[in-house]
């Protein structure tokens, strides 16, 4: 432990302490320089580091320059912020990444698998016709070309809900969650997401340094009252599910879109779009870059509508990030594959699969408002008018999951959900990809297990 330390915490004076053994005052040069101590035993797990503001000062150097070293070390398992109790040296390597995203998912195994979140394989579009289509194409001899498609980029921004800055391709929805959230988001920063909201969103923000602060949600997406008060944090993005919210299955009116847009316009936070089920949901896309372009990113995945094993999602909107994320990418895989791209262009374009992607809208509608409906006539209240899962209340979650195990039903347990108090003693997420002739007989199971 340096000189002038107690009990584990460093005083700012030690900020000179800390500074005198640090050669480079770049980013870099910091973060390897406290690497370099705490292996040398200068600083040991559980000491608390100087603040960014005396450590900057001690180096004559910018408090976004410490930052952006702290950054560095977080991200490398080094070290572990929390909050205004300070930042400190990491006992060990963070492990269970995805904590919340494993608790979710649990052991595969049930005769009806409710939990994954998956879309049903039976109301996926055929991919034999697109793949036959472009086999026989040479796509890319070198690895500088661009990282979309140009008839791909033409499709995108015929449908986009704003006129975006600048387009790229990438592999899902999380990946571009990751990409944008890694170009925003350093230690200690405040991101803004719904409650209940995405786990692996949670654990994300979380691995990236930063405070996931939860936002109430109702059937029209964040409550104006509960964004308010969350603003007061300065929170570096805002991240949203524009419709079919997971889990709660939200989705945006024109109304609730302009009273949270006239109270997010004021700051300077980037709106992050997570319009994850794309064109299998009901609702249309509504976007807050209709009211902040300059500030927007949005994020349309297809793979719950195309197929998952396509691992495609674009990302468009605010230039500075999308340039900021295609940079990045060229220090690892480069692009997403323009094959797979090109098998999503014929997709888009083929009169089949766009009606086929249709009915599957129509049906997974139809499972949700009839299952609600049965659910409501055996006592029971459910959430949310969009997506493929349906948010249950139930008197006591654990005993529910367990029951509904029994019968052989597999439902993710809501509490992972959750970054705040629950509003109610337990919840489930049941995932609407069962065979739709089940529905009462899947209702009475839910009855049993959920009512006291």
């Amino acid at each position: 432990m340096c000189t002038g330390c107690y009990n584990g915490v460093v005083p700012d004076c030690c900020a000179h302490d800390l500074a005198v053994l640090i050669d480079d005052p770049t980013a870099r040069g910091i973060a390897t320089a406290i690497t370099t101590r705490i292996r040398d035993g200068h600083l040991v797990p559980g000491d608390r580091l100087p603040t960014v503001r005396a450590l900057a000062v001690a180096l004559a150097t910018s408090p976004t320059t410490v930052h952006a070293a702290w950054r560095i070390l977080a991200r490398g398992g080094t070290i572990d912020s929390r909050g205004r109790s300070g930042t400190f040296v990491r006992a060990e390597r963070r492990r269970g990444a995805a904590q919340r995203y494993n608790s979710v998912v649990g052991e595969i195994g049930s005769r009806l698998d409710l939990a994954t979140g998956v879309p049903d394989p039976d109301l996926l579009p055929e991919v034999r016709r697109a793949l036959a289509q472009v086999s026989r194409r040479t796509l890319t001899t070198t690895y500088l070309d661009q990282p979309i498609l140009p008839r791909l980029e033409e499709l995108l921004a015929e449908s986009w809900p704003f006129v975006p800055e600048r387009f790229t391709m990438v592999d899902g929805a999380l990946d571009a969650l990751d990409r944008v959230c890694a170009a925003v988001v350093r230690t200690g920063d405040r991101v803004l997401v719904e409650d209940p909201g995405f786990p692996p969103l949670f654990d994300l923000i979380e691995q990236l340094g930063g405070v996931p602060v939860g936002v109430a949600v109702d059937d029209e997406g964040m409550i104006p009252m509960a964004l308010a008060a969350a603003l007061r944090v300065h929170p570096v993005a805002i991240i949203i599910q524009p419709r079919a919210q997971n889990p709660f299955g939200s989705s945006l009116s024109a109304e609730r879109l302009s009273v949270l847009a006239a109270l997010i316009k004021p700051g300077t936070a980037l709106v992050v779009e997570d319009d994850h089920s794309g064109d299998i949901a009901w609702f249309p896309t509504l976007s807050m870059g209709t009211y902040l372009p300059q500030r927007t990113v949005h994020i349309r995945s297809f793979s719950k509508s195309h197929g998952p094993d396509l691992r495609l999602a674009a990302i468009g909107g605010a230039g500075a990030v999308v340039d900021e994320v295609v940079d990045r990418r060229r220090l690892g895989p480069g692009w997403s594959s323009r094959l797979l791209q090109a098998v999503l262009v014929e997709m888009l374009r083929d009169p089949h699969t766009v009606a086929t992607v249709g009915a599957a809208r129509q049906e997974y509608h139809r499972r949700r408002v009839t299952l609600a409906a049965l659910l409501h006539d055996r006592g029971l209240v459910t959430h949310g008018v969009d997506g493929i899962n349906l948010w249950l209340d139930v008197a006591d979650e654990h005993t529910a999951q367990v029951m509904l195990t029994v019968a052989g039903v597999g439902v993710a347990p809501g509490a992972a959900f959750w970054l705040g108090v629950p509003a109610v003693s337990g919840n489930l997420r049941i995932t609407l990809n069962y065979d739709g002739d089940r529905l009462e007989w899947l209702a009475d199971a839910l009855a049993a297990a959920g009512q006291p």
